[in-house]
């Protein structure tokens, strides 16, 4: 029980902890941007340059398109239900083009390998962090999405 609580404190400091106080800053505004490679099915987020997360993603899988270019956020909400997927749960939701956003997902094990009718989906807690992010610092924010 002992290594299994310490393995837990290990990841979340090292997910969360190191990077948080920085951000955290009142009054300094950030450069972020999230690059999300396609063909890895990763995102970086850069903070005025410099990479301080590595997330995998879930883009769209067979049949359905993730759209490539760079976009400015358009919209955040804390908790999104999809009008044209059965209702489906977007929390975190990062809207850049559209109906299309970044978002966390139930669907965690299918994280590195396409699976999504379009949109960009991250662990629960990755999308929270990368929202919050974004909010603190959403004019000088910016999504971009390769090959």
């Amino acid at each position: 029980m002992k290594f299994r609580v310490l393995g837990f404190l290990f990841v979340f400091t090292f997910l969360f902890g190191t990077h948080s106080a920085i951000f955290s800053t009142q009054g300094l505004a950030a450069n972020i941007v999230a690059k999300v490679d396609v063909s890895q099915q990763v995102m970086r987020v850069y903070v005025n340059g410099k990479r301080y997360y590595t997330w995998r993603v879930s883009t769209g899988r067979r049949g359905y398109h993730t759209p490539r270019g760079s976009y400015r956020p358009t919209f955040l909400k804390r908790m999104h239900y999809s009008s044209k997927y059965n209702n489906s749960p977007m929390p975190w939701s990062i809207f850049f083009k559209g109906g299309y956003a970044v978002h966390g997902t139930n669907y965690i094990k299918r994280l590195g390998r396409p699976a999504s009718h379009g949109c960009i989906r991250l662990h629960p807690a990755a999308a929270r962090e990368l929202f919050n992010l974004i909010k603190r610092n959403r004019g000088r924010s910016r999504i971009v999405i390769k090959n």
